[in-house]
């Protein structure tokens, strides 16, 4: 298995997408049943299968990744060939970028001097897809790069 397995919520959520899945390999409901009761091995590499299309999916869309932690920003932007990261780090006691209305503190005083900016950029070093997932496992969100584009041109223009 390349990625990791579907959850039994994301399954559920995906139930009509995994059934077309199944049937493109002429596999409908009751031999489905039969396959989980008879060969439980093979229903689960089915389930790893189905796992990892939908990973590639969404991996291969995801442009943009948002990791928030209390001090600090790690905005993502996934390309072709590498990814571009955007830190923010703030230096500011008692603030904790995961609380609202700490961080519309951060939104209305982006240029306060106790705030951080940093950026860089790095070539893949395995597959892209890969990487993304990595960043997902330790914490990333898929996002709009709504935040990231905003941050980016604010630190451009300094």
């Amino acid at each position: 298995m390349k990625y990791e397995k579907l959850t039994k919520e994301q399954f559920e959520e995906l139930h009509e997408e995994f059934a077309v899945f199944l049937a493109a390999q002429s596999i409908d409901v009751e031999e489905w049943t039969r396959i989980k009761e008879e060969k439980p091995e093979l229903a689960e590499k089915e389930l790893e299968v189905f796992s990892d299309f939908v990973w590639e999916k969404v991996l291969t869309k995801a442009s943009y990744l948002d990791h928030f932690s209390p001090g600090s920003l790690n905005l993502f932007k996934c390309g072709d060939d590498g990814i571009q990261r955007i830190l923010v780090k703030v230096n500011k006691e008692g603030v904790d970028l995961l609380k609202q209305e700490d961080f519309n503190w951060f939104l209305d005083n982006s240029g306060d001097p106790r705030i951080e900016y940093l950026k860089g950029q790095k070539a893949y070093a395995k597959e892209r897809n890969e990487e993304v997932f990595d960043l997902i496992r330790q914490g990333g969100v898929v996002s709009d790069g709504e935040l990231y584009e905003a941050i980016f041109k604010l630190i451009s223009a300094q």
